[in-house]
């Protein structure tokens, strides 16, 4: 059985990306792929662009969706095996995730990084309960480690815009006054390692992201060096791995400017925090492709949706 858990699930990136530049002239080509089948959309956090942008793709492909916002609507799950349920917990992942293995033909779920244990995250405990226990291909809307969704969508943005034969990126990280997970810059990391690029990391030190993650890097810890020369910049706020889920600091002088995008192309997964993270010039700026990485959203889930309609 397919799933799409992780960006080592793209089999030929190369492929994919063909295939999403024909999704993006014709939206429709592939209407009556997923008719008759149905998608369930378990939401454990909030979102705008992935409940959106996959709930389109899947009707594009003809699938049935079934959206659940499993933190306000749903019970309180337990995901440890053998244990007394006499807590909070009113349903175990087993049941839970049977019961929507009967009622739908695909699963995809959402449920962040709680930040405070490093090896629960990295268990992916609900992803992964889901794929053990629902008997569906599933798909990964943003997990505790990973959003390969969103990197799918930057690698289309990358694809559809540069010029240079190798481009540099640069991955910045930016101030924000809440500790964010480390999701988008892992899979942003892996899938530049895929793709004809430089990239670069900028981060404060204290800000290392997870090696058994991302694979060893040498950070630049000097932001204005490594944007030198830069052909796009990749803005995201994350916390601290090291000490995990800390905001370990907030220095206002690493906000994306005009001054230091230069020539580049800006990038980030939105949302943003405006004149925190970066500064409105710079988004409502000629230079800003989110609104493009935005809309790649959908063709991100039509690929990925396609490839776990295969397995049916």
């Amino acid at each position: 059985m397919k799933h799409f858990l992780h960006e080592s699930d793209i089999t030929s990136l190369g492929t994919w990306l063909a295939k999403g530049r024909e999704l993006s002239l014709d939206p429709g080509a592939c209407r009556n792929l997923g008719k008759g089948k149905t998608l369930c959309l378990l939401f454990f956090n909030n979102s705008l662009r992935t409940r959106l942008s996959t709930q389109k793709a899947a009707r594009l492909l003809g699938l049935e969706v079934m959206v659940m916002n499993f933190g306000g609507e749903g019970w309180v799950l337990e995901f440890e095996d053998g244990t007394r349920m006499d807590g909070a917990a009113a349903e175990h992942i087993r049941e839970a995730a049977a019961v929507v293995g009967q009622y739908a033909d695909l699963v995809g779920v959402r449920a962040f990084a709680g930040l405070t244990d490093p090896e629960a995250d990295a268990a992916e405990r609900v992803l992964d309960g889901f794929r053990k226990y629902s008997g569906l291909p599933v798909l990964n809307l943003e997990s505790a480690t990973a959003h390969p969704l969103q990197a799918l969508a930057d690698a289309l943005t990358l694809e559809q815009h540069r010029v240079a034969q190798r481009p540099k990126v640069v991955l910045s990280w930016a101030p924000h006054p809440r500790a964010l997970p480390q999701a988008v810059p892992n899979s942003f990391v892996r899938m530049m390692a895929r793709m004809p690029v430089e990239l670069v990391i900028t981060h404060p030190e204290g800000y290392e992201l997870d090696p058994a993650q991302v694979g060893p890097y040498q950070p630049v810890y000097q932001q204005e060096e490594a944007l030198e020369g830069a052909d796009f910049v990749y803005v995201k706020n994350w916390s601290s791995f090291r000490e995990y889920g800390k905001v370990a600091c907030q220095d206002p002088s690493w906000m994306m400017t005009a001054e230091k995008l230069g020539s580049a192309a800006f990038m980030h997964c939105l949302p943003v925090r405006r004149n925190v993270v970066v500064e409105d010039a710079v988004l409502d700026g000629p230079r800003s492709l989110v609104m493009d990485q935005a809309a790649n959203r959908t063709v991100a889930a039509q690929l990925a949706l396609m490839h776990l309609l295969e397995s049916l």
